[in-house]
């Protein structure tokens, strides 16, 4: 037994993960959980790098996309707890024109009408991601049509920001909960409140006082050789693997300085760096004698923010990024479990959590005293052809969880 955690039982989990590498399914992944502070299981299956055949190691580099929304709220957070601003100031009292924001009203991307929102936008809409900002990859909405024609990620963040006082709002902030750029925003709200570039900050107050020293907005040329190649599923040919490359490690564009600093999704990270990161969150702020945020600031950002303490579900959504919304609420900066049963999976209530678009994922489970991450590098991997479908993210509760014994 380890850390409450039945060594026997454990054993049940490589096998899963093993049978998606060898079905061609996946190219690799790490998994790593912790109990009580403690390591009680790591597991490295497959490639890396599957052009070249090397193995997915423990110190590989990868693209955490979405997961470096928590850590941009946690870096805002910071300059909360320092006075520097109020959960419900309006925005536009920090970003320029913010105060012209407007909402649509209806019409198509090329002719659309719009009107003044309910209230103004507020920094607390940004961290609930109930500001009315989207992502152009979401194709549902005309905004989103807009955001793809309009809003580039190879300019300055303080060039998107400027871009998105221009375009409408898909609601009323308060009203609704939508995916979007809201934590980009937070980013730049970082860089004003603070004075400084983001990667600068988060490096200062966040990952190296952590000891996460692999973790940044770009891969350092000594440590190129560690960051994994990229890949999207993909059907393709029958008896062929079901993904293609779409991110070479030795061209990546994160080896280079990235044009836009993205608080939403513009971080690379080693899978231990990331599990401090998330033992720091178990620990109420503080790992290893470092505390880098109050206790109940903590315990403020994972609980429930949404409006009337309802779910994902009934603010509009249904099901996102591998999760279902069902039972599942939004603090500032992670989903936040309400009611497990809702959600049918495994879980505690008040369990927080969140993943990147590459099939990164993490969660942090207090009544468990419980962390784990999983990495992987495979874009879309909830559209993992297997029948029946399989979720891996889903998969990976009820197979932690058998394990507790104590």
């Amino acid at each position: 037994m380890a850390d409450g955690l039945c060594e026997k039982r454990l054993t049940r989990i490589e096998p899963v993960l093993r049978r998606y590498v060898d079905d061609g399914k996946l190219p690799g992944y790490l998994l790593l959980i912790s109990r009580r502070g403690q390591e009680a299981l790591f597991l490295a299956g497959g490639q890396m790098d599957v052009e070249r055949g090397r193995p997915f190691e423990r110190d590989a580099i990868v693209r955490i996309y979405s997961m470096t929304k928590p850590i941009a709220s946690v870096a805002l957070m910071q300059l909360y707890e320092q006075g520097r601003f109020q959960l419900d100031d309006p925005v536009s009292r920090y970003v320029p024109g913010w105060d012209r924001l407007q909402v649509f009203a209806g019409g198509d991307r090329r002719e659309y009408q719009t009107r003044r929102p309910d209230r103004p936008m507020i920094i607390k809409d940004l961290l609930t991601h109930t500001s009315g900002l989207t992502y152009g990859f979401m194709h549902s909405h005309p905004v989103d049509a807009l955001y793809r024609e309009l809003v580039s990620n190879t300019e300055p963040l303080e060039t998107v920001v400027a871009t998105l006082a221009e375009l409408p709002l898909q609601f009323s902030p308060g009203t609704r909960w939508q995916y979007g750029m809201s934590t980009d925003v937070v980013g730049y709200l970082v860089q004003v409140l603070s004075g400084r570039p983001l990667d600068d900050y988060v490096a200062e107050y966040i990952t190296r006082p952590l000891g996460m020293n692999d973790s940044g907005f770009m891969v350092p040329a000594d440590r190129a050789g560690r960051l994994a190649s990229c890949y999207e599923c993909d059907a393709g040919v029958p008896g062929a693997p079901a993904y293609r490359l779409t991110d070479d490690p030795a061209t990546s564009r994160y080896l280079r300085p990235p044009a836009m600093l993205s608080g939403g999704g513009g971080m690379v990270a080693t899978i231990d760096d990331y599990r401090r990161f998330a033992d720091m969150l178990l620990g109420k702020g503080e790992l290893d004698g470092v505390r880098v945020l109050g206790r109940k600031t903590v315990e403020y950002m994972t609980c429930n923010h949404l409006p009337e303490g309802r779910d994902l579900a009934a603010m509009g959504q249904a099901m996102f990024s591998e999760t279902p919304f069902a039972g599942v609420g939004f603090g500032l900066g992670f989903s936040v479990a309400l009611d497990p049963a809702a959600a049918d999976v495994i879980d505690s209530p008040g369990q927080f959590a969140w993943g990147g678009l590459a099939g990164t994922y993490f969660w942090v489970d207090p009544v468990e005293e419980l962390s784990v991450v999983f990495f992987a590098q495979l874009v879309h991997s909830n559209a993992i052809p297997t029948s029946p479908p399989r979720v891996l993210r889903r998969l990976l509760k009820p197979l932690v969880y058998q394990a507790l014994i104590d």
